[in-house]
């Protein structure tokens, strides 16, 4: 990667802290004392002792694997080295999945906590809420944009207003608490019986903990990332822990059993505690917490994006470095339209986002908990800055934890297959996915795919590549009559017969593919034609069918006078040695006309390199030819002309 590409390594021991309560500190923390009260009761307190020990446990895991790969990939790196590219993909994208709703889970719970604070719920609507969201998503964003040292200025300003209201929540109600209210734990008197709430409690309280991954995305941006990785996310845990355990106790102190029923236990003990401006001042605190937490998530998911966008697991573009903030500005970009989109189908549906994101980050992390003892089986000798305990062994005992934890949930919530089927589909969604964008970097899965659809490729052509197109190359590339022309990417010969008719019965057409039954296609057509008409009114052909079509010129062809290509040079390994190929077999001033599919159906954009005049220019002229390049509208995609000519020193640029 050039030196312009690199993220800049800003971040220290207290930023990365700061960024680790924030990714890790879920919605839970304020309301998932009353939701887990209704199913474990009193024993709320257990459950989350319990997710206590497992979360440090897990952080200890996530610091063993930070700190061996600390790169921006985060969960992508771990699992690209323990499973391979197309399992490290899918984590990848569930991860990326589980961020994007876990963010806007953060952004709904807050602007909703706002407006049912007594002093704005006059003023609550749907559309206020939508507005105030995605005004909200967008100021996040441009702090995330504007670098990585403003963002960790502002995470630490939320995560000290965090520590600042659980802690004066926290002592201002112990004068509430009430031993008869919390005991006996298990009102019941079983503690058998009480196992079942205990683990469903968990399940709402687990999100709390959700984002361990966050912090490590940040990885590459960190100084000395293998000491400060392990210990910033194992102290945030254990924070994390601590100020949870020590709301639970005051609202089951406070409360009891009627937790249970509490519609916000959090803004009446505010509100109780410090009467009704302390409490709205404590509620507006809370409402930036949350979107604190939120920004946490903004700030670690673009480097996802990018870690993938650099793989090739996702486009290109996205790995972009803006050159003055250093921060992955595309891939920041992308995420605020998804965030929006997100935003608009989940607003007010917290629960069911909640219960959504559960089964996501369970699956992420039962793949990076498995990852830990296959990395040690695969890579025994690789030096390990920080090792979490029994690390062979006590990862299968924390997915088998997720797995009773999801199970229990699922006996007891009704609606609980659909929602684990409309998070599978999100999944399974990772493999259509997966294969578009092999299609778009992979020479042989876009040889196989053509091969595959070359008859519809033959009966869509007048779509592909329409008359008027046709017409415009055979005007760019001038008269060929009686020469030779290097047709780079027949394809079914849907321009093959125009170029033939063109250079005439004295003329030569050398039409190259990649794929076979493209050629065979092409082959037959020529014949057709060739027998229908009368007289010999085309050139003669040589169809070349060569496998490594991607990366080269066929060898056979050493002169032509001319060189046209339809939709291949997005396909290319490597562009600039292919055109000087090219350019070595054509006389001086011999014309060249290279068209490009460009914005397919107006959303998916083109290869980077395609994406700007300017640079296309530059390229073909580091490859010796002089070009201009016209861009003009098509109903499903847009046309790139390149056309010129091969120049000497004395040929001016056109």
């Amino acid at each position: 990667m050039a030196e312009e590409e690199k993220l800049k390594k800003t971040l220290g021991f207290w930023a990365v802290l700061a960024l680790s309560i924030s990714s890790i500190m879920g919605t839970g923390l304020f309301f998932g004392a009353a939701i887990g009260a209704k199913y474990a009761g009193n024993a709320v307190i257990i459950s989350w002792a319990i997710l206590t020990l497992v979360s440090i446990y897990i952080a200890a895991c996530f610091g063993e694997l930070s700190a061996l790969f600390p790169k921006t990939g985060g969960v992508y790196e771990f699992s690209k080295q323990a499973y391979g590219r197309f399992s490290s993909f899918v984590i990848g994208w569930i991860a990326w999945l589980a961020g994007n709703i876990a963010n806007t889970i953060m952004v709904i719970a807050a602007v909703n906590y706002l407006f049912d604070l007594p002093a704005f719920s006059q003023y609550s609507s749907f559309w206020i809420k939508i507005a105030i969201s995605v005004f909200l998503i967008l100021l996040l964003n441009l702090v995330v944009l504007l670098g990585a040292e403003l963002g960790a200025v502002v995470l630490i300003f939320f995560v000290g207003m965090t520590v600042s209201v659980v802690v004066a929540l926290s002592f201002k109600g112990l004068s509430l608490v009430h031993t008869s209210n919390i005991l006996p734990i298990f009102t019941n008197n079983s503690i058998f019986l009480a196992v079942p709430g205990i683990f469903i409690a968990i399940f709402f309280l687990i999100e709390t903990f959700f984002g361990w991954e966050g912090a490590t995305y940040l990885a590459e941006e960190t100084k000395e990332p293998e000491k400060v990785m392990p210990k910033a996310i194992i102290l945030g845990t254990v924070i994390v822990a601590v100020l949870g355990f020590m709301l639970i106790f005051v609202l089951l102190g406070a409360y009891g059993p009627a937790l249970q029923k509490t519609q916000d236990p959090v803004n009446q003990l505010a509100h109780s505690s410090f009467g009704e401006l302390g409490g709205n001042l404590i509620g507006i605190t809370i409402f930036l917490v949350l979107i604190g937490s939120a920004a946490s998530g903004f700030f670690a998911m673009p480097r996802l994006v990018m870690a993938l966008a650099r793989d090739k697991l996702f486009l290109s573009q996205f790995s972009a470095i803006h050159p003055k903030f250093k921060t992955p500005h595309k891939a920041i970009f992308f995420q605020i339209a998804i965030t929006i989109i997100m935003l608009g189908m989940g607003f007010g549906s917290y629960n069911v986002l909640l219960s959504l994101l559960v089964p996501l980050g369970a699956t992420l992390y039962i793949f990076v908990m498995l990852a830990l003892p296959i990395l040690r089986f695969k890579m025994p000798n690789l030096q390990r800055p920080f090792k979490a305990p029994l690390g062979k062994i006590l990862p299968f005992a924390v997915i088998a934890f997720f797995l009773m934890v999801i199970f229990m949930w699922a006996q007891k919530e009704q609606s609980a297959v659909d929602l684990l089927k409309l998070s599978g589909s999100f999944v399974l969604f990772a493999f259509p996915l997966y294969f578009l964008v092999e299609l778009y970097y992979d020479p042989k899965m876009i040889t196989d795919v053509h091969d595959l659809f070359s008859y519809f490729t033959l009966l869509t052509e007048r779509i592909s590549l329409p008359a008027h197109v046709r017409k415009e190359i055979m005007k760019l590339i001038g008269d060929v009559k009686g020469k030779s022309v290097l047709e780079f990417g027949c394809s079914v010969g849907t321009l093959t017969i125009p170029l033939l008719e063109a250079a005439g019965p004295n003329g030569t057409v050398y039409a190259t593919d990649f794929s076979k039954n493209d050629l065979k296609i092409t082959k037959k057509r020529v014949e057709t034609k060739s027998w229908e008409s009368e007289g010999r009114i085309y050139g003669r052909i040589s169809i070349l069918h060569d496998f490594e079509h991607m990366s080269r010129l066929h060898p056979e062809i050493t002169y032509a006078d001319a060189a046209v290509s339809v939709g291949v040079l997005g396909y290319l390994q490597d562009v600039k040695k292919v055109l000087k190929e090219v350019r070595d077999i054509l006389p001086a001033e011999g014309k060249i006309c290279f068209v490009e599919y460009g914005d397919f159906f107006h959303m998916i954009p083109n290869v980077e390199w395609l994406s700007k005049n300017s640079i296309i220019e530059n390229v073909f002229r580091d490859c010796g030819f002089s070009v201009q390049v016209i861009r003009k509208k098509g109903l499903f995609w847009n046309y790139i002309f390149i056309y010129g000519m091969k120049y000497g020193e004395d040929v001016a640029y056109i």
